[in-house]
């Protein structure tokens, strides 16, 4: 369904389990940038009162995701480290267009966020189905549906606002480019690494 080029190899589950407090951690910064991304993307596009909606819901839960895992981190005496950089989306935001028109630049930014969402998606159902922890295995599986629901939203958005986009092809590029990055990770206690 995620069309992605490259499928995370399920013992990159045993990583994520080795070190908990880490792979929660990175998590837990994971879900609080997704919603400042989603209030970058109302921020920017105001105008379209639609994204503005559906944006300020995207929002809503993830900071609710981040209430969860600093609540599962809590619940087993873990520390919230600090925020963690995340290579892989920094990398991915090279990809994206920036200098050409402004609804251009739009679209691109709600395929870049349909592809951390899609990736995330992959990596939770990895998680949901390796990890031995019954709880956080089903935590996982319950992330993995809300993640290709957000996927979906913004692949959608991309569609309808894409108007001289061809997402269909440039959705293809960003699986192309992302099924090379993506080659580099999934050797680290973190959700894109």
């Amino acid at each position: 369904m995620l069309g992605l080029k490259l499928l995370t190899d399920p013992r990159w589950a045993n990583i994520a389990e080795s070190n908990l407090e880490e792979i929660l951690t990175d998590h837990a910064w994971c879900e609080q940038k997704a919603a400042t991304n989603a209030i970058y993307l109302v921020t920017n596009n105001s105008e379209h009162m639609e994204v503005v909606e559906k944006m300020l819901e995207i929002a809503a839960e993830e900071l609710e995701h981040f209430r969860q895992v600093v609540a599962i981190i809590k619940q087993r005496g873990y520390t919230l480290g600090r925020e963690r950089k995340d290579d892989y989306v920094n990398q991915l935001l090279k990809f994206a267009r920036k200098d050409l028109s402004r609804n251009t630049s739009f679209v691109d930014r709600l395929l870049f966020s349909a592809m951390i969402e899609a990736r995330s998606c992959e990596r939770f159902k990895v998680l949901s189905r390796n990890l031995k922890d019954p709880e956080l295995a089903k935590f996982y599986y319950d992330l993995m549906v809300s993640e290709a629901t957000h996927y979906t939203t913004f692949l959608g958005l991309a569609r309808k606002y894409a108007e001289d986009v061809d997402v269909d092809k440039r959705w293809a590029e960003w699986l192309e480019y992302e099924g090379q990055l993506i080659q580099s990770y999934g050797k680290s206690e973190a959700i894109h690494g």
